[in-house]
């Protein structure tokens, strides 16, 4: 990410923080749980709260690792599908972000794909990551953690940002802006190195920090066999009452193995 990029987000942030401070707490009043609490598993809160919505959230191993998240809603209900072929820092802000998008985007939702490490210049998107950051690193606690660990590196920014980025489970970037959104550090201490750090530097610096690298691998969690079931089940139903032939169940099953496979990469 260039440095005229990053000063438009922090822009952003700093003009809209009040709005999608709000955004947050009204999705804790939506899930049903007490703002105070931890957020130690996000898509085990989100998934059921967004069916309730008309909402289904799928975990599926994209062979298109530049994908982050697939959405899309119809007349009757949304789809939001996972790439868990990224790292699984990558895909917890991948479901926050789609939070936003599905509650509080104000033009209409559309069929779209979320592209990993990207921040696109349009307020949408400047909205959604900036609701991720707030929802993941609470403003209170991401200060204090960011003090621990600034003083437990010896006042090593970028070592901050790894300690800060194993704590959270969020991607690299994410932790970076969140700091500059609430000033524990400045422009200043930003250099290009810190700013262009490869996948690869981060992994091995998290090892010689002896962090937990797990937020960088992916889990490859496939929910297609659940997704098949559930088509079964709907598809009884509705041969029962007459709404659909056998065949038409089975055609549209044979379609979904199809697509599964292509889009995972197999033949």
């Amino acid at each position: 990410m260039d440095s005229e990029r990053l000063k438009k987000i922090i822009a952003y942030s700093q003009t809209h923080r009040d709005e999608i401070a709000s955004c947050v707490k009204r999705f804790y009043s939506y899930a049903e749980i007490d703002s105070n609490s931890e957020m130690l598993n996000l898509l085990q809160i989100v998934r059921p709260f967004l069916m309730r919505k008309g909402f289904y959230m799928f975990e599926i191993p994209l062979a298109d690792e530049e994908i982050g998240a697939i959405s899309y809603k119809g007349d009757g209900l949304g789809y939001v599908v996972l790439n868990t072929s990224l790292p699984a820092s990558n895909m917890i802000f991948a479901i926050a972000h789609e939070v936003y998008h599905i509650l509080f985007q104000k033009s209409l939702y559309y069929p779209k794909a979320e592209f990993a490490e990207e921040y696109y210049e349009h307020e949408e998107e400047f909205a959604a990551n900036l609701f991720a950051g707030m929802l993941l690193m609470p403003e209170t606690g991401f200060v204090r953690m960011y003090s621990k660990f600034l003083s437990e590196s010896n006042g090593d920014i970028q070592d901050t940002f790894l300690m800060l980025m194993s704590y959270y489970k969020v991607p690299y970037m994410a932790v970076l802006i969140r700091s500059l959104e609430l000033e524990t550090c400045d422009y200043s201490k930003i250099t290009k190195a810190i700013l262009n750090v490869s996948k690869d530097q981060i992994v091995n610096r998290m090892a010689e920090l002896w962090l937990d690298r797990s937020v960088m691998q992916p889990s490859y969690s496939d929910d297609s066999e659940r997704m098949e079931q559930m088509v079964v089940k709907r598809g009884e139903e509705y041969i029962e009452n007459g709404y659909i032939s056998r065949q038409s169940v089975q055609a549209a099953l044979s379609n979904m193995r199809t697509l599964s496979k292509r889009i995972k990469g197999g033949a």
